[in-house]
This record gives C-alpha cells, sequence and structure tokens, in this order.
C-alpha cells in the first residue's frame, strides 16, 4: 500500500507544482516530477532545518521540490 500512496501523492504533487509553474505534463511526468520533487525538497527542507510530518507536510515538500526542479529543468533546457 506504501508504494500506491507514494504514487499517488507524486501525482498530485507533480500536478499542484506543474499548475502553479504554468507547465503543461502528462500523468507520468507529474508522477515522477512529484517523487522526484518529494526527494529535492526533503534535501532543501533539510538544509534549512524544516521538517515536514503527515499526509499534507509531505505534500508540501513534494510540491516544493517538484517547483524547483521544474524552475531547474527552465535554466538548464
Amino acid at each position: 500500500m506504501g508504494i500506491i500512496w507514494g504514487l499517488i501523492l507524486g501525482a498530485l504533487a507533480g500536478f499542484i507544482a506543474s499548475n502553479i509553474m504554468k507547465e503543461k505534463s502528462g500523468t507520468v511526468k507529474n508522477i515522477i516530477l512529484g517523487l522526484l520533487g518529494g526527494v529535492v525538497g526533503g534535501v532543501v527542507f533539510r538544509i534549512v532545518g524544516f521538517a515536514a510530518t503527515g499526509l499534507i507536510g509531505s505534500l508540501i515538500v513534494s510540491v516544493v521540490g517538484a517547483c524547483i526542479c521544474i524552475w531547474a529543468g527552465r535554466k538548464l533546457f
């Protein structure tokens, strides 16, 4: 069940981040973006000194990380 919830949370985070950043992407890209965003957001939040707990906290961290990934992707490509 943990993998399924992770994919759902990743898809939701990727969808929210792509709407915030005005990026058009499909479901698979949203899932990948959300999962990658969770990792990036977790690292950034740890460096800053914040910790997120629970479903809402994980979603916020993933959305922030996904926005960072979209921004970095735009700068690189």
